[in-house]
């Protein structure tokens, strides 16, 4: 993550109820590093000069800061930012749903988030293996135009928690809320530096301190930034893009950060719970040290390595109905990243 921004910018990690100013001010003058699907300023077309690579290392030091995490069974409220088909809430739908689920064929989501549960609170508790999709509401009619702030996403959340009619439930134990935003919206850094980000409301906006993240659809606006290994960037010279599971890129590309965002968000909901590095307001967290990294062997730009279906489709998980393409995490008890495949049992 990094707050609100897997690529994430982060405010400090100080008192959730700090003054709107101060918060404001820290929340543009903190350091952005954008979260994207692969490291970057590669120089290598293959590795890069990320050091992230699986395996162990000896240079992580991911720490816990005695912060909540999401032991509670977890419930995933969604806004539908925009204009969005059913075709593609479906294919996000079916991805949520798919952690939780106990018989999906292996590799699978849920093996994938097994690693996510072995990180605990102080008394010892584990991140809950639930994780549900809670209620949805829809802003189609773009309340804040197609440009937003990061703040905005936090005045989009409001609407949705206060509306007159069906409000999303305020549940700021085990909720998270998650805002996606169609491909004809730009956020803040969107395409440039993020694809997606996390972070928690502030009192003073939402009228409640709730985990968030945002992610956004760049099927259009940037697929070559975002959607990596489904689109690939024009200096990427000799790759050719990937077939994505699903046959809509800009919401495969979303499906891996949204991966990465709800990990983060059971591990790191307040922004001082499981990350590495001395400064809160610019965090590795389990998902930002595993970058790029989507099999074994992967590291740079290079993904490692995947399975390709019958119909030439790219994937690395199963989920209840479909393939997905997931990046892989961090297990701090081994001290590399994972998939599912050693903890699909």
């Amino acid at each position: 993550m990094r707050q609100g921004c897997t690529g994430h910018c982060v405010e400090p990690r100080a008192p959730v109820v700090l003054g709107l100013s101060i918060l404001t001010l820290l929340l543009f003058t903190s350091p952005v590093i954008g979260w994207r699907p692969w490291p970057q300023n590669s120089s290598d077309p293959l590795y890069g000069d990320s050091k992230k690579f699986e395996g162990s290392s000896e240079f992580v030091h991911l720490k816990y800061h005695m912060g909540p995490v999401l032991t509670a069974d977890i419930t995933v409220h969604t806004i539908w930012y925009g204009s969005w088909q059913r075709s593609q809430k479906k294919i996000i739908r079916e991805f949520i749903n798919s952690i939780s689920a106990v018989n999906s064929k292996r590799p699978s989501v849920a093996g994938w988030w097994k690693t996510v549960q072995m990180y605990t609170d102080q008394t010892g508790k584990n991140i809950s293996r639930t994780v549900r999709l809670g209620s949805e509401k829809n802003d189609r009619f773009y309340s804040h135009g197609k440009t937003l702030t990061r703040l905005d996403i936090q005045s989009v959340i409001k609407i949705a928690v206060t509306a007159k009619s069906k409000p999303l439930p305020i549940n700021p134990q085990s909720g998270i809320y998650l805002v996606f935003t169609s491909e004809d919206v730009y956020v803040q850094d969107f395409c440039r530096q993020v694809c997606g980000f996390h972070y928690f409301t502030f009192p003073s906006i939402v009228g409640y301190t709730l985990p968030y993240a945002w992610v956004g659809n760049s099927g259009k606006m940037c697929p070559d930034v975002c959607t990596y290994p489904f689109s690939v960037p024009s200096y990427m010279t000799g790759l050719k893009p990937l077939k994505s599971p699903n046959g809509d890129i800009g919401v495969d590309g979303m499906i891996s950060v949204i991966g990465h965002e709800v990990a983060e968000l059971a591990t790191n909901p307040l922004v001082n719970a499981w990350y590495a590095g001395q400064d809160p307001s610019f965090p590795v967290e389990i998902a930002d040290l595993c970058e790029g990294i989507y099999g074994t062997g992967g590291g740079g730009s290079y993904t490692g390595q995947l399975m390709d279906g019958h119909d030439g489709a790219t994937f690395n998980m199963n989920g209840i109905r479909r393939r997905f393409l997931v990046q892989w995490v961090w297990n701090h008890m081994l001290n590399y990243c994972s998939g599912p495949n050693a903890l699909d049992q």
